[in-house]
């Protein structure tokens, strides 16, 4: 199929650009919000960037949207309009923000686009309305088992993590620093002073996952947010989990790959345990890279959303 999609969140559209389709980017000058194209990304060959003065010649059979806003510009740049003209359907990245119970989606008065959650999570908190939902688990590439937790540290990545604060959970990194000491990973990251959190900075996505490696426990810190894709990243790379039991994270870190609690003196005392024994973290850690090939390992994504293109064309 040929498919017109954004470039919003690099680390999903990774994913996505994976299959088999032909993936139109929409491409600006001014590499904007609404015309990102590759970003220079060593994506295959079939993703493909356009310009919007171009697309009309482009025989587009479906439409990936991520924002409200780009039902307007498809209409515009195609000439046909989204749910109605061609098939569409809605990648929700996000949980609600403000009162999440009575949150209500963008989409939820349209039946004729199909509304995707990346976790069972976002689709159980967002008013749905009459939107028709289903939802496709994140799925990545497989860095490889890099694990070596030579380092006695707890890795965390957080991207601003001053501006974020308490929904990123920026504050409990004092809290973990005293089980452990931290390293910290993401945008942003040296605005952050507390004793015994050392920012390392952001890195590139295949350095990130080395150095990552190199720790001995992956620490979620996150109250409020989607599923975090460092979260599998750091199981698929074979790293015990210690995480906050917020959102789908809840769900993501069966009991053998790590310990999900909301006690926060429980998740600093799993800290400690696991940089002080490098055997139980080495386990535990391998229990967490086959249950992430399992759930959200790359092909089984790209099926879920074969399957899911295959019915909006059929």
């Amino acid at each position: 199929m040929k498919l017109l999609v954004w470039h919003v969140h690099g680390s999903w559209t990774n994913s996505f650009v994976q299959g088999e389709h032909t993936y139109f980017l929409p491409t600006m000058d001014d590499r904007g919000p609404w015309g990102r194209g590759r970003c220079g990304r060593p994506w295959p060959d079939s993703a493909v960037e356009v310009r919007p003065d171009e697309l009309r010649e482009v025989d587009i059979d479906a439409v990936v949207l991520q924002r409200p806003e780009e039902i307007d510009l498809a209409e515009e740049w195609l000439g046909r309009r989204p749910g109605i003209d061609l098939p569409a359907v809605y990648v929700e990245h996000n949980t609600p923000r403000g009162h999440a119970v009575n949150s209500r989606h963008p989409m939820a008065d349209q039946d004729d686009i199909v509304l995707v959650h990346v976790t069972h999570y976002n689709e159980l908190m967002w008013d749905n309305g009459i939107a028709p939902t289903v939802v496709i688990d994140h799925g990545i590439t497989d860095p490889g088992h890099r694990y070596t937790g030579e380092l006695p540290h707890a890795a965390v990545l957080i991207n601003e993590p001053v501006r974020r604060d308490r929904i990123v959970g920026t504050d409990l990194l004092s809290t973990f620093a005293q089980a452990a000491p931290i390293d910290l990973y993401g945008i942003g990251v040296d605005a952050v002073t507390v004793e015994a959190v050392t920012p390392i900075g952001d890195l590139s996505h295949d350095a990130l996952h080395t150095d990552m490696a190199r720790r001995r426990v992956y620490v979620h810190t996150a109250r409020w947010t989607s599923l975090g894709l460092s979260l599998v990243e750091a199981m698929h790379l074979g790293m015990p989990v210690v995480a906050v039991a917020s959102a789908e994270a809840a769900t993501a870190v069966p009991r053998d790959a790590g310990v999900v609690s909301t006690d926060v003196v429980e998740l600093a005392s799993a800290v400690r345990t696991f940089c002080t024994d490098p055997e139980l973290a080495t386990r535990v850690g391998k229990s967490a890279r086959e249950h992430a090939l399992t759930r959200f390992g790359l092909d089984a994504f790209l099926h879920r959303w074969d399957t899911l293109l295959a019915a909006l064309s059929s």
